[in-house]
């Protein structure tokens, strides 16, 4: 749905309006007062490794709730710890009835085991000292803890991973496993599934291990069942909320004199500000909170009760604004998160009109009331704008339209490419509401002349012996490359960790604080070899001390492969870049981060209407989202998954139109049915092939031209 832009209005036209039917069904609750996911995880509630994928608002913390007190009460659990990322989520844990919705206990937390509550920022040396908190409640007959992931990890660390025996673990906002610097979290997740003698319970809505790095080792996710509920069954089974917004608008200037076209006073708002490292940072977090506030209206002064701003509009109306940014005074800090968490004021949309926020009121944070998300700057981390976009995605009554604006520095690149970069974005954020992961490449790498791979591509003249071959699994999206003298994997193992640990090698590599200081400060003295060879040789003998000399050896080579053959293509596409344009400067992060998302990009999917200019910028609009451009996604996603022949294919597609001629309907890619969606299947497999016909034709006449 594109809409006119009026030059004064204050929120420019989405990008992306995804319309849903509102049925009601994700609020209906059966006779255990559970709504549709919650009934769907804990029918799986025996798992001792349980992974719930599922959106903001689908009640993934009560949907814990129920399956850890099944957990306690009838399968013999001594005690559930409770982790969350950041202390204000620790709310979502708070007691709740649940015996007066029909269920047969009650979840009640002890005031002193709500690690969350205690006085004081939960900052690191904070969260340390909670550690003793830890240690007496394993050794109490209290039944349930409540911690953030610091005080947890410190915990583990002291503690040892055998002092949680018998325990139920719960990760909320499982993707901080594969954030956290160190991946600490992530290793001692590891533990505890080698010992084997706890349940673990992890929850996330954006799980998608292409985003940075792998969340699990695969091995480890294998053991897991998963509960998958997509943001299109929840928005769609809304009551009150009917559409959500997606929009990317680009300004010149500051953003401070831009943000004006897109906050809207009358919208309650979360305004995430840029990392002060952003191009559109003015470096000043305080002087930025001020002048929003300053376009919002005349400051009032503060309440002293809850520690919001008071904001007079233009209108004469008075605003509520919180401010999550200033943290110079650490009792008025604590005040206004105490006023947000206040559960009495949840259900009064005009407790709070507009948050501010840096890094906090992400995920977790729950306000029903949120109407709008404005994010400013680009965010390259998609699983960080499907955490935004969650803050606004929650059903309230007479809240029917919800919004995610991007506020960005425009790109130095023209219109069309800024275009195709958006329409990129959004395809990767609609297969991520469709909680399908978005994979970056991966490689499988081979000694010269080893032969060619099956399942894999290498282009018209086919695999060539002693030549430079590169073939493609249009299937996996994986990469295969020969590289002259390449050690290969002798051991099982290290077979596995070279298809599937590579990105976790790399990454450590360049965390690296030898890596980092030598490699970026000391470049005149530092000679290659000694990164390559000597220190990713001793990452690699940390990392995997059981593999023998050789297999370390052969996981070097292949790691230093990958992070070689990532950085020239970088470079190909910043070359390219340059020949197109001249000389490339400014902001192109946009453009840049997009590329990461390459099977999406295969996707032959457009999103994009057209540009619209305005006042010295410009709003990228586009077409209507629908549950029928969804379920286009979804099945162009899904036909990346199958390999149908061309004949199995188009026999198939016949059978779908003899389908859809008696039910009316094509057959879905999703139905519980096998031979239906198998029909599905071969009608997109089919629609495949057509396609690839059709560009070799194209390409063909082009050549004769």
């Amino acid at each position: 749905m594109t809409h006119p832009i009026n030059p004064t209005n204050t929120y420019t036209v989405p990008s992306v309006s995804i319309t849903t039917a509102r049925t009601g069904a994700s609020s209906k609750a059966n006779e255990l007062g559970m709504r549709a996911m919650q009934e769907r995880a804990y029918a799986k509630r025996g798992e001792q490794y349980l992974l719930i994928k599922s959106p903001p608002a689908s009640g993934k913390s009560r949907a814990l709730m129920f399956i850890a007190l099944d957990k306690l009460n009838n399968q013999g659990l001594r005690q559930a710890i409770i982790v969350v990322p950041e202390r204000s989520i620790g709310g979502s844990f708070a007691d709740e009835p649940l015996s007066q919705l029909g269920f047969y206990w009650d979840w009640q937390v002890a005031p002193q085991w709500n690690l969350c509550n205690l006085p004081g920022v939960d900052e690191l040396r904070v969260a340390k000292s909670k550690v003793g908190a830890v240690r007496h409640f394993l050794e109490s007959t209290d039944k349930i803890l409540i911690c953030t992931h610091a005080t947890f990890r410190f915990a583990v660390e002291e503690l040892g991973v055998e002092a949680f025996d018998n325990r139920l673990i719960a990760i909320d906002e499982f993707h901080h496993v594969s954030s956290n610097p160190d991946n600490k979290l992530g290793s001692q997740l590891g533990a505890f599934i080698t010992r084997d003698q706890v349940h673990l319970l992890a929850m996330t809505g954006s799980y998608f291990r292409g985003d940075s790095e792998a969340v699990l080792a695969p091995a480890d996710e294998a053991r897991f069942e998963t509960v998958t509920y997509t943001y299109y069954e929840q928005l769609n089974g809304y009551h009150w909320l009917k559409s959500l917004d997606i929009g990317y608008f680009f300004y010149t200037g500051r953003y401070v004199e831009a943000i004006n076209k897109v906050l809207d006073p009358a919208l309650k708002t979360i305004v995430h500000i840029p990392n002060v490292n952003a191009r559109e940072s003015l470096k000043d977090k305080e002087r930025e909170v001020n002048e929003i506030m300053n376009a919002l209206g005349d400051w009032q002064g503060i309440d002293p009760i809850t520690g919001f701003h008071q904001i007079q509009t233009r209108e004469g109306r008075t605003l509520k604004v919180a401010d999550l940014v200033d943290d110079s005074d650490l009792a008025m800090r604590s005040r206004v998160l105490a006023a947000l968490k206040n559960p009495a004021q949840k259900a009064h949309r005009d407790h709070v009109d507009v948050i501010i926020a840096l890094g906090m009121a992400k995920e977790g944070f729950d306000w029903i009331w949120c109407e709008h998300a404005l994010t400013i700057g680009y965010r390259s981390s998609l699983t960080e704008i499907v955490q935004i976009i969650g803050r606004a995605t929650r059903d309230a009554e007479g809240k029917e339209r919800a919004r995610f604006t991007n506020l960005i520095a425009e790109p130095a690149a023209d219109q069309t490419a800024v275009a195709e970069a958006v329409n990129d974005m959004l395809k990767a954020i609609s297969a991520s509401l469709l909680m399908e992961q978005v994979l970056a490449p991966r490689y499988e790498f081979t000694p010269k002349n080893s032969g060619p791979k099956e399942g894999f591509d290498y282009g018209e003249e086919g695999y060539q012996e002693g030549g430079h071959n590169i073939g493609v699994n249009q299937n996996t999206g994986q990469i295969h490359l020969e590289i002259n003298g390449l050690v290969t994997p002798q051991s099982v193992e290290a077979t596995r960790i070279c298809k599937e640990d590579l990105n976790e090698v790399v990454t450590h590599f360049l965390q690296d604080k030898t890596v980092l200081e030598r490699g970026l400060f000391d470049q005149e003295n530092t000679l290659p070899e000694e990164l390559t060879q000597l220190r990713m040789g001793k990452i690699v003998r940390e990392r995997y001390p059981e593999l023998s000399d050789a297999d370390r050896e052969a996981v070097r080579q292949h790691a230093i492969a990958a992070m070689n053959i990532t950085q020239q293509a970088k470079l190909a596409l910043a070359q390219a870049d340059a020949n197109g344009n001249g000389a490339t400067h400014g902001n192109t992060a946009l453009l840049d981060g997009v590329r990461k998302f390459v099977n999406v990009r295969d996707l032959d999917i457009d999103l994009i209407d057209r540009i619209n200019p305005f006042d010295a910028a410009y709003a990228v609009l586009a077409k209507a989202m629908d549950e029928k451009s969804l379920r286009q996604v979804q099945a162009s996603i899904a036909a990346k998954k199958v390999n149908i022949p061309e004949d199995e294919a188009r026999e198939l597609a016949k059978r779908a139109l003899k389908f859809k001629k008696e039910r009316g309907c094509l057959p879905d890619i999703n139905a519980a049915d096998a031979w239906e969606k198998r029909m599905a299947e071969g009608v997109v497999a089919f629609a495949r092939y057509r396609a690839q016909a059709k560009a070799a034709q194209a390409r063909r006449e082009g050549d004769y031209g």
